[in-house]
């Protein structure tokens, strides 16, 4: 027995079909008329959206035409054959792409989130270097589209063929250099040498990509051996320091020994000159002595006599007369420097200076 839709002891509902043959019977010969243009238009406004396409700012469109490649147009907005007979793929030359390498960015912002605790990641930041030691090296590529064309249809995966030869450059720069270049001091030419390497393998291949930047973000020892290098790294530090500090004490002494030496030879230079100047002055002198000596004996010898005494009397501190002959002492105290006494007598007179 089939169901009834109609409720019990209700009003009887209308059969569905009968409404829709009663409306066909009203409407149909209207909509038969009118159903070319109902159909143009709705050609004309599917040709026109598909007719239309916009190229933002920051990307090139490459056009495909039936599915072969005709060209590329430049950002704004175009026309083009409309009903997918011409399509535009939209590649965005102008935005900086970039390829983490050892970790992943899990959250960006003020507070960046990294996430590499995954064993792949490890993984592929686990390196070998020249000296057969161990680093793990974890690393950002940043690049940008160049080559539209290539960068479509060269290479089937554009994205993991960069890593792949992303992580074959590195390790091939990492293993050309020693543990302590690629943690310390040679961090810069490490990054410098893979990006080069790097955009060869990306021309080589026809990728289409022109690399910006390599940059190291973060290189460590394995956490076994981090102890034993932060022991050696603190040791390197402390000799350093050492070396800095006796630099500084040898730039301190040099220069002071430099000066006391200027000083002394200048002091023996001044000396010489004095020494040099006080035995002309004396030989001058003993010159004109001479002269002298030599026009009246007498009284020059009497005069030298004289001085003689009287320096070596000025320079004595107690005087002591033991002349038997002399009855006072009165006439020897104008030696002190003094001007003898008009009532000194004959004595007195001889021993003024001429």
């Amino acid at each position: 027995m089939a169901w009834d839709p109609r409720p019990l002891g209700g009003p009887e509902r209308p059969d569905p079909r009968d409404v829709a043959r009663s409306v066909w019977k009203h409407l149909g010969p209207r909509i038969r008329g009118r159903l070319p243009l109902l159909v143009l238009g709705v050609l004309v406004a599917l040709g026109a959206l598909t007719a239309y396409a916009q190229v933002e700012p920051d990307e090139v469109g490459v056009i495909l035409r039936l599915g072969r490649f005709i060209g590329t147009v430049e950002p704004g907005p175009h026309l083009r054959l409309p009903f997918g007979i011409d399509r535009i793929n939209k590649v965005p030359v102008q935005r900086q792409l970039k390829a983490e390498f050892g970790f992943r960015t899990t959250r960006a912002g003020v507070q960046t989130v990294y996430g590499g605790d995954k064993p792949e990641l490890a993984r592929e930041a686990l390196m070998l270097t020249g000296d057969l030691n161990v680093a793990v090296v974890e690393w950002i590529v940043q690049y940008k589209i160049k080559e539209p064309y290539q960068y479509l249809f060269k290479v089937k995966n554009v994205e993991s063929m960069l890593r792949d030869i992303s992580e074959a450059s590195m390790r091939a720069v990492v293993g050309d250099h020693s543990v302590n270049e690629v943690l310390t001091t040679g961090r810069q030419r490490v990054a410098s040498e893979s990006k080069v390497l790097l955009q060869g393998l990306a021309d080589r291949y026809e990728t289409g990509v022109e690399i910006q930047q390599v940059v190291l973000q973060d290189v460590n020892p394995p956490d076994p051996v981090k102890p034993s290098f932060n022991e050696v790294n603190q040791a390197i530090q402390e000799k350093e320091r050492a070396i800095n500090e006796a630099y500084a004490e040898l730039n301190r002494e040099i220069p002071r020994a430099r000066g006391e030496a200027e000083e002394a030879l200048r002091a023996a230079e001044g000396y010489a000159i004095e020494r040099v100047n006080r035995a002309k002055g004396e030989a001058d002198r003993f010159v004109r002595i001479h002269e002298e000596y030599r026009r009246s004996p007498d009284v020059t010898r009497r005069r030298m006599y004289l001085d003689a005494v009287a320096d070596a009397l000025q320079r004595a501190k107690q005087k002591v007369v033991v002349d038997e002959s002399q009855k006072g002492v009165t006439p020897m105290l104008w030696m002190d420097g003094g001007k003898a006494p008009a009532t000194a007598g004959a004595t007195a007179k001889t021993q003024e200076h001429p």
